[in-house]
């Protein structure tokens, strides 16, 4: 590949891990952290972006011993055997099931407010329905047309946030962020969501595989990737908190009311429009990006990555059960995200740190190794156990 093409994967690549990333985590951050405060969560932000960066670079590490196309799948058995391989095949099967299914809820609630804005006698499914088949045809079609549909996603994504902040700002009153009702339950509530909204490590070895495992270019995709939804998030918060308050926010118990207090106090239809955009749009890539690492890993599990009706028959697996949980339980978006830190805590946090620990044995020399040594792969396993027990109490 030439230079040009190779620094467009790049940008591709991040834009995939920044999409994946920012999504129905983003929409659900003002919910699970309302009892918080903006200090206190914007604290708990940049703690968990380190934590899931620094582990996604451990993730890279592994990358390099194994091949190009290597899952998660397959790590875990290179490392770990066929125990391993089950647990990890299990995590993320769980996952990436459960974040499909949050974004499917979340997204086909969003479309079917917009399509009942033309069409009022709409089935309540219909929604859902079309928002699955969209996303579900494009992965079905590869990375490359996902990369390429996500570019131009990401880019209104990013513009309809930005109108979004400029058209909230002057609604923020000081007295909302000046209030700090930190409450420690609700901190431990609030763990598991914000740690999910950091999920984007499924999308690695899709990302590994379309940069050719070049560890360089890897690294720098991960790191941009997982940068700008950290400062997203925090000017989402921002503009959430100071607009609606913390009492406002934790009367909010779902998506839709919460976008619906946002447009009773900004009664502005400009800013509606902008904010129901950001909210589909966000939506969608992150939909993209999650269901694009699961379809992957199916079709590795399946081998039918070349075969068009084979990729058919592992677009139908991806989909079907995700979507059959959004039609029953529609209002399960942010219950998904948090049981699904779970297995999360499992496969970003726990595995990485043991396989990098024995991979290290193995390979003593190896040319690229996260800094930290030990006692950084102590702490991220640690964290694993904690944000596990939080979600559980």
């Amino acid at each position: 590949m030439t230079a040009p093409a190779n620094r467009s994967r790049v940008i591709g690549s991040a834009l995939i891990i920044a999409g994946t990333t920012i999504g129905a985590g983003m929409l659900a951050l003002p919910l699970a952290s309302a009892g918080l405060g903006i200090i206190s969560a914007s604290v708990l932000l940049v703690v968990m972006w380190a934590l899931m960066t620094y582990t996604a670079l451990l993730m890279l590490e592994l990358h390099q011993h194994a091949s190009a196309d290597a899952t998660m799948n397959r790590l875990a058995h290179q490392f770990l055997g066929k125990k391993g391989q089950w647990l990890a095949s299990a995590s993320v099967l769980f996952l990436l099931y459960s974040l499909c299914a949050a974004y499917i809820a979340g997204g086909g609630s969003q479309m079917q407010y917009s399509l009942q804005q033309w069409l009022p006698n709409t089935p309540e499914f219909s929604g859902t329905l079309t928002f699955t088949v969209l996303v579900a045809t494009v992965v079905v079609l590869g990375t490359r047309q996902v990369d390429i549909i996500n570019r131009g996603l990401f880019a209104l994504k990013i513009a309809a946030l930005l109108v979004s902040l400029v058209l909230i700002t002057p609604h923020i009153r000081a007295a909302n962020l000046i209030d700090q009702p930190l409450q420690q339950g609700l901190l431990l509530a609030a763990i598991p969501v914000v740690f999910t909204s950091f999920g984007f490590h499924s999308s690695i070895p899709s990302v590994v595989r379309y940069l050719d495992l070049d560890v360089a270019k890897v690294r720098i995709a991960l790191l941009f990737g997982s940068s700008l939804p950290l400062l997203v998030y925090l000017l989402w918060q921002l503009a959430s908190f100071g607009t609606l308050g913390a009492d406002e926010l934790q009367r909010s118990e779902s998506l839709p009311a919460f976008m619906q207090a946002i447009r009773n106090v900004i009664a502005q239809p400009s800013v509606a429009s902008g904010i129901s955009w950001f909210a589909d749009l966000a939506l969608a890539t992150s939909f993209l990006g999650v269901s694009l690492g699961l379809f992957d890993f199916l079709a590795d599990t399946f081998k039918s990555h070349n075969k068009r009706f084979g990729r058919v028959q592992v677009g139908l697996i991806t989909f079907i059960p995700p979507l059959l949980f959004a039609l029953y339980y529609p209002e399960g978006f942010i219950a998904a995200l948090g049981y699904a830190a779970i297995a999360l805590a499992v496969l970003a946090l726990l595995l990485p740190a043991i396989m990098v620990y024995l991979s290290r044995q193995r390979h003593p020399d190896a040319s690229y190794q996260v800094k930290g040594g030990n006692l950084g792969l102590l702490l991220v396993g640690s964290s694993g156990v904690g944000i596990i027990a939080a979600q559980l109490l």
